[in-house]
């Protein structure tokens, strides 16, 4: 599998964690029994990463999001922004600007058309306040 298309498993199991609150293990675990579902090794460590450091990563959203709450926003951007979050902090092989590229396509595919423009913003704030090499 393209490490693209584990990102988006990656987020198809985030969102799903942001929605109903479940591990994800758990719904790793759910999928597979009610279909053929194999779940790429990569999806599921980063997935598992951002679930396991989410504390950590609400408060970079919150400080980076300008005057809105957590609350307002929407699903697709919370969770692009966790997984997206933790590759650009805790996956040190992955340079921080295909972490960005990478959630602003999937807030195309799958968010409103403020979602890809909100996604990149945070995430550029983030880059450059993290330092890294390409940010």
């Amino acid at each position: 599998m393209k490490r693209s298309d584990a990102r988006e498993q990656a987020f198809i199991l985030t969102f799903e964690r942001t929605i109903n609150k479940d591990t994800i293990s758990h719904i790793i675990d759910a999928a597979g029994m009610s279909k053929d579902l194999i779940v790429d090794d990569f999806a599921e460590r980063i997935a598992e990463g951002a679930e396991q450091h989410e504390a950590e990563i609400d408060e970079k959203i919150e400080k980076n999001i300008r005057g809105w709450k957590m609350s307002r926003l929407s699903k697709v951007s919370l969770s692009l922004l966790r997984l997206a979050i933790y590759e650009m902090q805790f996956e040190k092989d992955i340079p921080v600007s295909v972490s960005i590229n990478e959630a602003v396509d999937l807030a195309k595919k799958y968010g409103g058309e403020d979602d890809a423009p909100f996604v990149n913003g945070v995430l550029g704030s983030i880059a450059k306040e993290l330092g890294g090499p390409d940010a």
